[in-house]
């Protein structure tokens, strides 16, 4: 299984489709999957833009149709029955396979989304080409009862999409980095699963996003590192 991660910096509009279709198309003849982090189709810090920039699914069917050649994990802005959602979306052989609605949406510091976003209430899997697979979205993995859902689940493979910003830095390194590795390697270990994990890079109104995506095995090695603030697009095979 080929895995194609995206770590770049989304744009704060609507025109990151382009480039994300472009991108796929260039990577669906050596890639099985490609995965783009939390909300790159549409930046991070939306709030009031949310009402001009989150997308209808109906709106995404270019995505399904490029699907029809690699699968494609992606973060979108959803609007759903009147709300906006923060969504991780699975498309595979033409159609829309799964999505899942951020759960735990932060509200505190430099977090606003629960002011502009509506929550899920539930975590599941879905069955791939490639096994079963959970997703979710960043914030939702620093939640214990979130993980006694995973190890319920017992999926082969997690896919967290993540738009985190940099903070703790320190002469041993980034704090926030140590912390999710943490967090990634307590799930994989737990879920004998594999997860990729997929953060952004780039600026959005003074915050700074880390990146350093990877992904690891069940025995929570990491297999497959990106490099930190640093645009960069790798495929692995896992």
């Amino acid at each position: 299984m080929n895995v194609t991660i995206v770590q770049f910096a989304p744009r704060l509009n609507r025109s990151n489709l382009e480039y994300i279709s472009t991108l796929i198309e260039n990577y669906s003849k050596e890639s099985d999957m490609v995965v783009f982090p939390e909300l790159a189709l549409n930046g991070y810090l939306l709030q009031d833009k949310l009402y001009e920039d989150a997308f209808d699914i109906e709106e995404l069917s270019e995505l399904e149709t490029l699907s029809k050649d690699i699968d494609i994990v992606v973060g979108c802005a959803i609007k759903d029955n009147g709300v906006f959602r923060n969504t991780a979306l699975y498309f595979s052989d033409g159609e829309l396979l799964s999505k899942h609605y951020k759960v735990h949406l932060p509200n505190y510091g430099m977090f606003e989304e629960a002011r502009y976003f509506k929550a899920g209430d539930i975590f599941e899997s879905f069955i791939s080409k490639f096994g079963k697979v959970s997703m979710l979205v960043c914030e939702d993995l620093w939640h214990k009862s979130v993980h006694h859902d995973l190890i319920e689940e017992n999926p082969d493979i997690i896919i967290a999409l993540v738009a985190s910003p940099a903070r703790g830095f320190s002469d041993d390194g980034l704090e926030i980095q140590k912390k999710w590795y943490d967090i990634i390697k307590t799930v994989a270990s737990e879920c004998e699963s594999k997860v990729i994990f997929v953060n952004r890079v780039g600026f959005e109104d003074g915050l700074g996003f880390w990146g350093g995506s990877c992904i690891l095995d069940e025995k929570a090695n990491i297999l497959k590192q990106l490099p930190l603030h640093k645009t960069d697009i790798q495929t692995f095979n896992i």
